[in-house]
């Protein structure tokens, strides 16, 4: 018993260096397909199955029961690590919002946009406020809704008011 507890200690140990300075064994396994041997897999598999192998010896399992168990523990903890392993690393992230993404979309003047210059507008966009010089056919004042009808450059839009709908 005293064995499996090791080993179990050490697959925690292992799992705890991996989660705090990243995976040991970076480099080494390259060649190999998948996540299956990362430092996060073989913690939680060497944990599970020396757990999972004191757990079957302390109920008084033989040798010969006790260490497939151990195995099928490790399996499951080693597989299961290896999907979420998986699952945070291909999890990419959306992309910056540019401002093509404002194209459409309602925004706030912040700054008042005279008829033959530039102001300024703020737009949200999947969670990101962009702020962004606005030209207008016709002067728009501070703190007015307008939509975004044109992208001008990477900075700058035009805008048009948003029309309230009388009933």
């Amino acid at each position: 018993m005293t064995v499996y507890v090791i080993l179990g200690l050490l697959g925690l140990a292992l799992l705890a260096v991996s989660l705090l300075v990243g995976d040991l064994f970076d480099g080494l396994t390259d060649g190999l397909p998948g996540d299956a041997f990362s430092s996060a897999v073989i913690g939680g598999f060497v944990s599970a199955f020396g757990f999972g192998g004191a757990v079957a010896d302390g109920l008084g399992a033989p040798l010969l029961v006790s260490v497939p168990l151990a195995v099928v523990a490790g399996g499951v903890v080693g597989w299961f690590a290896a999907w979420l392993t998986r699952l945070v690393r291909g999890g990419g992230s959306d992309a910056t919002p540019s401002t093509s993404d404002c194209l459409g979309r309602s925004g706030r003047v912040v700054s008042e946009v005279p008829a033959d210059g530039y102001g300024v507008v703020r737009v949200a966009v999947g969670g990101h406020t962009l702020q962004l010089n606005a030209r207008a056919a016709q002067p728009l004042a501070a703190g007015e809704e307008v939509h975004v009808t044109e992208v001008l450059s990477p900075t700058a839009v035009t805008v048009a008011p948003v029309w309230d709908v009388v009933a």
